[in-house]
């Protein structure tokens, strides 16, 4: 088999990489859980910050010290570094049959009621590097606050398949 011919066994990191990004490696528990779970054919990620390198680059609520694109930007963030839980528990993002749901948390100033419009940022994300498999149902919720004073928190449930197609 030419790769040439077929689609690369790499090929959802390649479309990660074709965008300008990296997968990051997973980031460590904060507390007492695992970043992702396996059940059947399905794989639960814990809530991802929008760690780089291990420091969150903004903190704050949206809507006050944090724009809503700078929030935008995070969740796009979050969304790789959920799809690097899917990676620890799978080994290859190419296993992935579809994701299922997202759910996006906004820590949000009292009046500010633009949560879909950051958790877009997530979903854009994974529909650039998924395609079809990438469309998902999904939840946007302000919240008062998330851990380490994060803007937002992004979790993921993937549909998963045993082994990559040959």
């Amino acid at each position: 088999m030419e790769l040439s011919t077929y689609e690369s066994v790499n090929a959802v990191e390649e479309r990660i990489a074709a965008l300008g990004l990296k997968l990051p490696e997973v980031v460590p528990p904060l507390a007492a859980y695992q970043p992702a779970v396996r059940s059947g054919a399905h794989v639960f990620t814990a809530g991802q910050l929008p760690m780089i390198d291990g420091a969150l680059p903004v903190t704050g609520k949206v809507g006050a010290e944090v724009s809503a694109e700078q929030a935008r930007e995070l969740a796009m963030v979050s969304a790789l570094n959920a799809l690097a839980a899917v990676k620890s528990v799978v080994g290859n993002l190419d296993t992935i049959v579809r994701v299922v749901k997202v759910v996006g948390f906004v820590a949000s100033a009292p009046d500010f009621t633009g949560q879909p419009g950051v958790i877009n940022g997530a979903s854009e994300l994974l529909g650039k590097v998924l395609g079809e498999s990438g469309v998902h149902a999904r939840s946007a919720v302000g919240v008062a606050a998330l851990p380490l004073d994060a803007p937002v928190e992004i979790e993921i449930q993937v549909e998963v398949r045993d082994h990559h197609p040959s």
